[in-house]
């Protein structure tokens, strides 16, 4: 089954939904996004009765934001709005550094509909320890495969549907 995937700035759908957060690649040092694939992975393993919509940060086409409020507005609504926060960290300090992304985890991490994927094998995984500690005392899942954290996000969404059904809604 294929998901919808929702970009940047784009109107934000009714339904499940997982959220891509993450570093995204910069256009200075032009690295392949880890995004498509997510996309892709989630799409395949969604099983659900509805469509499942993917939040995408990345902006279609490459047409950035007019105003840089814009983007995180639109991002911090779409984080709000999505059924999980999916975070998954190749951290690279030089292409994907992901300082913005550890503001959104250390908000999301709360939730309840985060979890956090950080693979071993990126250029710097020991500038993910911090958020590893801070997943554990929040009960976020962390896993270190995309397809891992894929299952992770899609299992708290059939979670929430299941608790939904019991309590009769």
């Amino acid at each position: 089954m294929n998901a919808l995937v929702v970009m940047a700035r784009e109107p934000l759908p009714v339904g499940p939904s997982v959220f891509l957060a993450g570093p995204t690649p910069d256009r200075a040092a032009p690295v392949p996004s880890w995004r498509p694939e997510a996309a892709r992975l989630l799409g395949e393993q969604w099983n659900g009765e509805e469509p499942l919509t993917v939040l995408s940060p990345e902006s279609r086409d490459g047409k950035r934001a007019d105003h840089y409020e814009t983007q995180v507005d639109w991002e911090t609504s779409a984080r709000a709005r999505a059924s999980v926060v999916m975070f998954w960290i190749p951290r690279d300090l030089k292409l994907l550094p992901g300082y913005t992304t550890n503001v959104e985890f250390g908000l999301d991490a709360p939730s309840g509909r985060a979890v956090l994927g950080c693979p071993p094998d990126c250029p710097a995984p020991e500038r993910n320890r911090y958020l590893v500690y801070v997943a554990g005392c929040f009960g976020v899942p962390v896993r270190e495969t995309l397809p891992g954290t894929v299952a992770a996000a899609l299992a708290i969404i059939a979670g929430r549907a299941g608790a939904q059904g019991t309590a009769g809604g």
